[in-house]
């Protein structure tokens, strides 16, 4: 069997193992539900939901289409998506954790389901587009996680991938460094979830500075069938990764 391609390794300090890190994962996100979508404010200073419909309408999303939005956390893509693809649409927001899908739900995302990337609960090519938020740090294998994602899109669908990438070490990774591994985990822990919520902002960070080079997740995608792989970025940090099956 082919060994797992994390997209980090796995980090001691947290859990020992893959198995303990995917429920020490889920249970940091089920409590700071409540807290996490102030967290991603202070992340992106505001921008964020903005620019996540935009990268919707470049990925080609419209009125009428299926979407599936894999990870969704508190639904924002989710809900950008419900918006651009209108009555006539489909949208699903896919979730391992309970308590994001919960405040997914009071967000407006009508179908929500819980599950994980790698093995996803849906038939072969049913969505036109397959969209993931800076989640895919949270999945244990790339190859798998690619391989399903291109089983349930239609021929000539999408896939969408949001992510953090660090810039080379120099002054901007040091600020950088500073502000989310230490400024916005600082800011959580006066969230309602406190402690835990600061623990899950360390460990966003910590994924995000380990995380495997670009070049890695195109080449996965490439191997998995896709065609037409690019890497766009916005502001020198985020990745807006697009392929085509």
């Amino acid at each position: 069997m082919t060994d797992p391609l994390r997209p980090h390794p796995l980090l001691p300090q947290y859990y020992g193992s893959e198995g303990e890190r995917r429920r020490q994962v889920v249970a940091w996100f089920d409590e700071s539900a409540p807290d996490y979508d102030w967290m991603n404010q202070a992340i992106s200073l505001g921008s964020g939901s903005r620019y996540r419909r935009e990268t919707l309408l470049r990925a080609g999303l419209a009125a009428g289409m299926s979407a599936l939005d894999v990870a969704c956390g508190t639904g924002v893509l989710a809900a950008h998506a419900q918006a651009i693809t209108g009555p006539s649409g489909r949208v699903v927001g896919l979730d391992p954790s309970a308590g994001m899908l919960r405040q997914a739900g009071g967000r407006g995302v009508r179908q929500r389901v819980i599950g994980v990337a790698e093995a996803l609960p849906f038939p072969d090519a049913r969505f036109d587009l397959l969209s993931m938020g800076y989640a895919l740090r949270h999945v244990a294998d790339l190859r798998s996680t690619f391989s399903e994602y291109r089983r349930v899109l239609k021929p000539g669908g999408r896939v969408l991938i949001l992510e953090i990438t660090p810039p080379e070490p120099g002054l901007r990774h040091k600020l950088l460094a500073f502000y989310m591994g230490r400024i916005v985990p600082l800011l959580a822990r006066f969230g309602r979830r406190g402690k835990t919520s600061e623990v899950l902002m360390r460990y966003y960070w910590d994924t995000i500075d380990t995380c495997v080079p670009p070049a890695v997740i195109l080449a996965a995608l490439t191997d998995a069938g896709f065609r037409e792989v690019t890497r766009h970025r916005e502001m020198g940090i985020l990745s807006e990764y697009t392929a085509i099956r």
